[in-house]
């Protein structure tokens, strides 16, 4: 094949007719490959445009809410907690149109068991500091001879030293050639946030007590100024955004390989959002979404915020994935179990310890026999789990099989017989059908050794953040609330595979800058094992 440039060189007389049809082949090949090109450039450059201007107004507009005239009917309380999302807001955006327009240059257990009451041995892990105490005098106060050691007594007291501050000064000395008139220095080390004053630490600390303790931005700068160190919320605001932006690469990978499971269990928490125009709340969710600890896969939980509750949020985060999920009776749900076009439908899981409550509740209430059988049935299932807890998926199949399986029969003839003597609007009759209306997914895990009995696992995951929200009460704003859920997906995800998340942040933070995107699994805070298995 000729290139263009080799056109110049072409005799028509001297070249044969299928020469010239070679030639003419080959420049109509280039024209076509380079108007293919141009197009694809064209459609990058329009669609980075588009979420460029989004990003422009976005960013406009947080500036307009920041200097403009505030609401006179929010508290001091309510404002600092707005201005501080403003601030993350802000900075996050002008990281995401920094990385767009290429200004930047960053690249992208099993259960222990329960200790015996009583007071328990301090951590072995936990330095320690000793203090020998001598006697004022080593002879005997009654006969004056000398004393002998026999032993010691030793005891032990736990103590603790709050955040301290320390300043890290780096100094790189110049040197200069004077015949080259150059200047040589050590360079930089690439940081999260390049040129800010903040640390890895720092950064670390900021983070966790935010999103993991559940401290507004003001209450750790009012930490920090007991010792004498001003740190604005402004400032703290604009290191949680940039950070975020940072860490939210290793968020959608987390997210990828939750949704390479078969299994899923699904749950959601009110959140309260505030409207600043108006100076009231509305609500908002987050949605958690938990693998399943009875499989071999990795322990991960990915938080979702969202403005409601309606299902199209969970179709949309779980896009074309199929497989069993576990959820409550929630409506939103439904129509995840119906099959839209290219999406298969899922598979129903129905948890059993929110049909529990529902007899406990009764029993609670009225002490009632029927109420006390059907948690006396239900009891008998969960005992069988606990046998099967450290089985293999085909020894706990064949026990579900053979225990599990012929209780449930019998657990629902008797549902039966007892609907058909309830009066229909009484509190046992809805607590019996409950069950019956979904009975083929409360039976659906019996007939498997995989799949979990309850959901009691992501209600577990999400209750922290469900306690923790009595401390900030709100949040500011959706970017906010997408920001909290996925550096939350991370801390928590830290907790299920048994890592520090004060440590693992801080050595993620440290190896983000210069790491490379296609060894980025290695950063996730997953357990050694499920890494090892990653990997292969």
């Amino acid at each position: 094949m000729k290139s263009i440039a080799h056109l110049d060189y072409l005799n028509p007389h001297c070249a044969s007719q299928s020469q010239l049809l070679a030639w003419a082949h080959a420049l109509v090949e280039q024209v076509n490959a380079q108007e293919k090109q141009l197009a694809m450039q064209a459609s990058e450059i329009l669609c980075k445009k588009v979420k460029i201007d989004l990003l422009t107004h976005e960013l406009a507009y947080w500036k307009r809410m920041k200097f403009g005239v505030k609401s006179e009917s929010l508290s001091v309380a309510q404002r600092d907690v707005f201005e501080e999302t403003w601030e993350s807001d802000v900075a996050a955006i002008d990281e995401e149109l920094s990385q767009l327009r290429g200004s930047s240059a960053q690249t992208p257990v099993k259960k222990p068991k329960r200790p015996h009451a009583g007071r328990q041995p301090l951590p072995a892990h936990v330095p320690r500091i000793e203090h020998y105490h001598e006697p004022a005098s080593c002879q005997c106060e009654e006969c004056g001879r000398a004393l002998v050691k026999i032993g010691e007594d030793i005891s032990e007291q736990l103590d603790v030293q709050p955040a301290q501050f320390f300043v890290h000064r780096h100094i790189r000395p110049q040197y200069a050639c004077r015949q080259c008139e150059t200047i040589t220095a050590a360079p930089i080390a690439a940081a999260i946030i390049d040129g800010g004053l903040s640390t890895v630490g720092l950064l670390t600390w900021v983070l966790i007590g935010k999103y993991q303790d559940h401290l507004p931005l003001y209450r750790l700068a009012q930490i920090a100024a007991r010792d004498q160190v001003n740190l604005a919320c402004s400032t703290l605001a604009d290191w949680v955004g940039r950070t975020g932006v940072a860490l939210q690469p290793l968020v959608d990978r987390l997210t990828t390989h939750l949704l390479a499971g078969n299994t899923l269990l699904a749950d959601e928490t009110p959140v309260s959002q505030l409207d600043p125009g108006k100076g009231k709340t509305h609500k908002s969710y987050l949605w958690a979404y938990r693998s399943n600890d009875l499989q071999a896969g990795p322990r991960i939980v990915v938080f979702d915020y969202q403005a409601g509750r309606s299902g199209a949020h969970a179709r949309r985060f779980l896009g074309l994935w199929s497989g069993h999920l576990m959820v409550d009776d929630y409506a939103g749900y439904k129509s995840l179990f119906l099959s839209e076009g290219e999406k298969p439908a899922c598979i129903e899981l129905a948890c059993l310890a929110h049909a529990r409550r529902k007899f406990f509740d009764l029993h609670q209430v009225s002490q009632s026999p029927m109420a006390l059988e059907a948690l006396t049935r239900i009891a008998a299932l969960y005992e069988i789990e606990a046998q099967g807890r450290e089985m293999t998926l085909e020894e706990r199949k064949a026990l579900r099989a053979k225990q599990s399986l012929p209780q449930l029969l019998a657990l629902k003839t008797w549902l039966m017989e007892k609907q058909m003597t309830l009066a229909p609007s009484s509190g046992a009759a809805k607590a019996v059908h409950y069950m019956l209306k979904r009975w083929s997914a409360f039976e659906r895990y019996a007939h498997t050794g995989h799949l979990p009995i309850d959901n009691n696992t992501c209600e577990n995951t999400i209750r922290p953040i469900a306690l923790g929200k009595k401390n900030w009460l709100f949040v500011g704003s959706e970017r906010a609330g997408k920001r909290a859920a996925a550096i939350q997906s991370l801390l928590g995800t830290a907790k299920l595979n048994g890592l520090n998340p004060t440590q693992w942040l801080n050595e993620t933070l440290e190896k983000l800058p210069t790491w490379p995107y296609s060894r980025i699994d290695e950063l996730l805070p997953l357990s050694p094992d499920a890494l090892q298995k990653l990997n292969h």
